[in-house]
């Protein structure tokens, strides 16, 4: 009992309530995740069978990182736990229970890249168009509903779902996700919002099912509870329903994933499921210097839905907050990265202890700039994964073939690649024949000499052959043993090492660190199963962590505020603290939206340990038009005592143009310096109009900026945009795709 030791009063209290409801609200830097550790640690020398635990994360890193921890306290006894992500935990329980709702146990996972091409190929076959059919955007509307479990029924007779679809001019999604649910079942195929959603569809629909689990998971443990969306919220219900061991830590203050469906009323609440609720609050900070966690309980005040804590640090009082003004981006860009090495070198730190924090990925361009030109080394995080690689999808595509011949996105990546005189004429009439006949693809394709024939059907057969053989190299040998077979008899190593360019050479050292990986899995002495199925499985369950690489060397890291959660670095730089830059311009129609930017700006205050620096510039470029930028009102509602403001050259692009012969409107038309003008305050039932017929003379009602005439509408580009007079205000283009407004004329 050792650990309980390393416990302060808070967290030790935590730790011994083990029976019943129980609620962990834990403050940024407080220990959380040893509390959870120790808490499933504590369960288990009590003798609770690992095997009646089911402990839910939101990155495999982080149930990699407990149980290792755990196994540290209790032993090898660890190793059975039930513990991983939401999708991976049930995911397992769904391999096990698919055939009950009619998928094959060995079903494909697709990710977003599979689906959004799915959701292209249906667009095209329906004849619509695919400017205003997106993926990007039908993929987020069919997520959004699957979330809320509305199936494909419910969204078809919902009239207010249709008259949404109606209302922003595209009234055929309900077919779009009707034709892509259907092909991904004919596929055997589950995207990542069909495992909680298939999940909640066996336990409503198999009440023995969830009879069999509710046995199982005696004690259920819920990490970052604040994210969880109600998909997840009805799962952990039901799975504790029968003992009513549930126990959910997180943090209110730190809900900031609303646009992927995360609800944040699941916390707050918590208590009306169960009355009986025990709640602990973790409100000591272990991170951050005393002046970093004032100034961060300074701002989240202003929410007013929030569960109230008093978060404190007793570590050193610490610098104050400095608060630098540039004159524009690139002159923030230029002060941020003079203070980064003017901090390195009188503090005598690394390059590892600085991160750039910032809302939207656009905002690295000026700070990349800067950084280069001072020969300060950088990574982005949020690039491009190991796993989404062209090269690395395709032979990816070959191994889920040979597991799941019905997988439609891989059968259609790779049945011409490498070239094997299947030409698009020849696919289009495979899927056309697959559609008419109601058949798979892969039913067409292993009978293509009997229902195409010639010479195409004879290329295609023997691309089925070529899969089938596949198919029990994949039975009879491991996975590193059946991916290497794949990999050379598909021609796809062949066809890359024939590249010598630096780009294929970079390609095909790619496949081999993809075997490599593959190699790893297999001599792991703790995987019982080494199949290919197993490893395509794990691989297609990896988060965005997991699947980022570490580079070698000292280098500033850059990240937008929300890959940074649950990460922490010695000096924190926030830039970009401007109106309608942050808090987004978009997240600035209720107070609901308002307050989810306020929690996203906590999270970026409470990422540092020792010194934080806010940034903000006076103008700023957008859309290619140089803009006048107003200060974060987050800014203002830090306690001014924790402030150290610093200024860079006071005068801006503006004043400077006054000194050049080109007419000033010339330069930075069509935006002009817009005047001091009062607040406009919307009336209550402000709702914004379908701007898709908007027109010039029109006269407007902005949340903002107030009332306005439309003067002119730029059709030019990607983006429509409107140029509007507001009164008082001055002239404002706008995006209006992003644009709120209420036509009155």
């Amino acid at each position: 009992m050792d650990y309980l030791k390393l416990l302060n009063e808070s967290q030790r209290a935590a730790v011994l309530n083990t029976e019943g409801p129980c609620m962990i609200i834990a403050g940024a830097g407080s220990g959380k995740t040893r509390v959870l550790t120790y808490r499933i640690a504590h369960l288990l020398e009590k003798g609770v069978d690992p095997f009646n635990i089911l402990s839910l994360t939101f990155t495999n890193k982080a149930a990699k990182e407990m149980r290792e921890r755990i196994e540290k306290v209790v032993g090898p006894e660890a190793k059975n736990l039930w513990m991983g992500t939401f999708h991976s935990v049930f995911s397992r329980i769904l391999r096990a229970e698919a055939q009950k709702i009619g998928y094959p146990s060995h079903f494909t996972i697709y990710d977003s890249d599979d689906s959004k091409t799915l959701i292209r190929n249906i667009v095209k076959e329906m004849n619509l168009d695919d400017k205003l059919y997106k993926p990007n955007m039908v993929l987020g509307r069919i997520s959004a509903a699957k979330n809320k479990l509305i199936s494909v029924a419910q969204y078809l007779r919902d009239p207010a779902i249709q008259a949404d679809d109606e209302a922003a001019l595209r009234p055929k999604i309900g077919q779009i996700f009707k034709t892509y649910a259907e092909r991904c079942f004919k596929a055997g195929a589950m995207d990542f919002d069909d495992l909680l959603f298939n999940t909640n569809v066996l336990f409503r629909d198999h009440v023995d099912v969830l009879n069999k689990y509710q046995h199982i998971f005696k004690y259920v443990m819920v990490d970052e509870y604040q994210d969880t969306n109600y998909s997840q919220y009805l799962i952990t219900r039901k799975l504790s329903a029968k003992d009513r061991n549930i126990c959910v830590v997180g943090d209110d203050a730190q809900s900031i994933y609303a646009f992927r469906g995360a609800d944040i009323q699941n916390i707050l609440n918590f208590e009306r499921d169960y009355p009986e609720l025990e709640v602990f609050k973790l409100e000591q900070n272990y991170r951050s210097t005393q002046h970093i966690v004032k100034a961060a309980n300074s701002v989240i005040k202003n929410n007013k839905a929030q569960l109230r804590k008093d978060v404190f640090s007793q570590n050193e009082e610490g610098q104050l907050i400095d608060v630098i003004k540039a004159s524009s981006d690139n002159e923030e860009g230029k002060l941020v990265a003079h203070a980064i090495f003017e901090e390195k070198m009188n503090q005598h730190l690394s390059y590892e202890d600085f991160a750039i924090l910032y809302r939207t990925n656009a905002q690295s361009r000026a700070m990349e700039e800067a950084l280069r030109k001072m020969n300060i080394k950088y990574r982005i995080v949020g690039g491009l994964s190991f796993y989404q690689r062209k090269e690395i999808k395709d032979l990816i595509s070959y191994l889920r073939l040979a597991i799941n011949h019905n997988d439609e996105q891989a059968l259609r990546r790779v049945i011409n690649y490498p070239k094997r005189g299947i030409g698009d004429t020849t696919i289009e009439k495979v899927i056309v024949t697959a559609n008419e006949t109601d058949h798979s693809l892969w039913e067409v394709v292993s009978h293509a000499n009997q229902l195409l024939g010639g010479r195409a059907g004879a290329a295609i057969q023997d691309f089925a052959t070529k899969i089938k053989s596949f198919a029990v190299m994949a039975q009879e040998k491991d996975a590193f043993e059946a991916a290497t077979y794949i990999a050379k008899h598909s021609g796809l190593v062949d066809d890359l090492y024939s590249d010598k360019s630096v780009e294929g050479l970079a390609r095909y050292e790619n496949i081999q660190e993809l075997l490599n990986a593959i190699k790893e899995f297999v001599d792991d002495p703790e995987k019982e199963d080494n199949s290919l199925a197993l490893f395509l499985q794990d691989i297609a369950l990896l988060t965005d962590t997991d699947t980022k690489k570490e580079e070698e060397g000292e280098y500033v890291t850059m990240m937008t505020i929300h890959s940074a959660k649950g990460l922490e670095f010695r000096n924190v730089f926030i830039v970009g603290m401007e109106e309608n830059l942050f808090p987004s311009q978009m997240m600035l129609q209720s107070r609901a939206d308002l307050e989810e930017e306020r929690r996203l700006f906590y999270v970026a205050i409470t990422r540092a340990e020792k010194k934080l620096t806010l940034s903000y510039a006076t103008s700023r470029y957008q859309w290619g038009n140089l803009r006048a930028a107003e200060k974060s009102r987050f800014i203002d509602e830090i306690d001014p005592t924790f402030l150290n403001f610093k200024f860079g050259d006071e005068r801006g692009p503006f004043e400077k143009v006054l000194q050049r012969k080109t007419p000033v409107a010339q330069l930075i038309s069509p935006a002009k310096k817009p005047s001091a003008a009062p607040a406009y305050n919307p009336p209550a039932d402000f709702t914004p109009s379908d701007t898709s017929n908007l027109q010039e003379g029109m006269r407007v009602e902005h949340p903002k900026f107030g009332f306005g005439n439309v003067t002119k509408i730029d059709n030019q580009g990607n983006s429509i945009k409107a140029i509007i007079e507001f009164e008082g205000v001055g002239e404002k283009t706008l995006l209006l795709s992003f644009a709120k407004l209420r036509i009155h004329a």
